[in-house]
């Protein structure tokens, strides 16, 4: 009996993996030690939950990649760039309200198609170094755009620098555009505690959408090409197309992403604030359980539940604990240790 429970203990061990074990465990330590140390619990958990809804499409963006064999997503700025501009153009354009964030996901749609297209274009030239030349493309985007978003003619004053009248603001306000539009609709608010319904139906909804796809003839095809390209190739499997179809995806759920990031924090950042975005969500989904080569929609909700609820809990803890406001400090330091220690087990799967 004792044999088969231990048995059964380390099975849950092998499937879970022991690194998400501790970090989950230390997750709930944190929580553990909110209210001794004077933090509100209610609150850190609301906090976990938006932070979640607000990231988790943009880990989600690293599924098709993943499963074509394309590996981790590090061109993720030009999904993001995508999005940038959909979000400005439809400021640009006088959309308010909930309609500008409708606007701003179609205005996305064809940048995020064409640079997909000549991202996966790319990447289909010099298979096997994807991940090295899509940190170059993602850095490069970024730095393109610092120039692009001083010379492009907006010329919304919501947006653009007032002295100047031209290039546009660091830093530009959704009030009255699409500030918590998923955010605010169905919340459900118990004293401190909020939960954002809207936000977690969209990424579920686009998560179901994703697990459906990854069912169909395409993405099946897709996953054989990510496992073997030699043996999709002799099936008669188009390598090349299917690769393409999933940078392209990965781009379009980028730009999304951004959108429902923006629409929680309630503003838009421009010029470098893209630059190392890619970063926390491919951390989160390897702490999730993924690997270079296989990904799912659970190590996508796992790995962003935990990335986001280490780095928004610790600094509160440790503020709390030392009475002293370092949280900044200590988000950096966590983060930045995060993705380390993700990056170092990019090899390691769940089974």
């Amino acid at each position: 009996m004792n044999t088969n429970e231990k048995s059964g203990f380390a099975k849950f061990i092998d499937s879970f993996g022991l690194p998400r074990l501790i970090i989950t465990a230390f997750l709930l330590l944190l929580l553990v030690a909110c209210p001794f140390v004077g933090a509100d619990l209610p609150t850190q958990i609301s906090n976990i939950i938006s932070r979640f809804s607000w990231n988790g499409v943009l880990v989600l963006a690293m599924v098709p990649m993943v499963h074509s064999g394309c590996g981790l997503n590090f061109g993720l700025p030009l999904g993001i760039i995508s999005g940038l501009l959909g979000a400005t153009l439809s400021i640009e354009f006088g959309f308010t309200g909930p309609i500008s964030f409708v606007m701003a996901i179609l205005i996305s749609t064809p940048f995020a198609l064409v640079l997909g297209s000549g991202y996966g274009w790319l990447l289909n030239r010099i298979k096997g170094g994807e991940m090295m030349i899509a940190t170059y493309v993602g850095f490069s985007s970024v730095s393109l755009m610092c120039m692009m978003w001083l010379v492009l003619p907006y010329k919304s004053p919501n947006m653009v620098w007032g002295l100047a009248g031209k290039g546009l603001r660091t830093t530009i306000s959704l009030e009255g555009y699409y500030n918590q539009v998923l955010a605010k609709f169905l919340a459900i608010k118990i004293g401190n505690f909020t939960f954002p319904t809207g936000t977690i139906l969209f990424f579920a909804a686009l998560a179901l959408a994703m697990w459906a796809f990854l069912h169909t003839k395409t993405g099946t095809a897709m996953t054989a090409v990510g496992s073997n390209p030699v043996f999709a190739r002799a099936a008669g499997i188009n390598v090349n197309r299917i690769r393409l179809l999933s940078v392209i995806m990965s781009t379009w759920l980028a730009a999304i992403g951004i959108l429902v990031y923006q629409q929680g924090f309630g503003f838009v950042q421009l010029y470098m604030a893209p630059f190392y975005m890619a970063l926390p969500a491919v951390s989160a989904i390897l702490i999730g359980g993924a690997s270079v080569n296989k990904a799912t929609i659970t190590n996508v909700i796992i790995g962003t539940i935990l990335f986001q609820g280490i780095v928004t809990m610790t600094p509160t803890v440790m503020n709390n604990m030392i009475h002293m406001d370092m949280s900044e400090v200590i988000r950096i330091i966590v983060s930045n240790g995060m993705i380390l220690y993700a990056l170092t087990r990019k090899t390691e799967a769940a089974t």
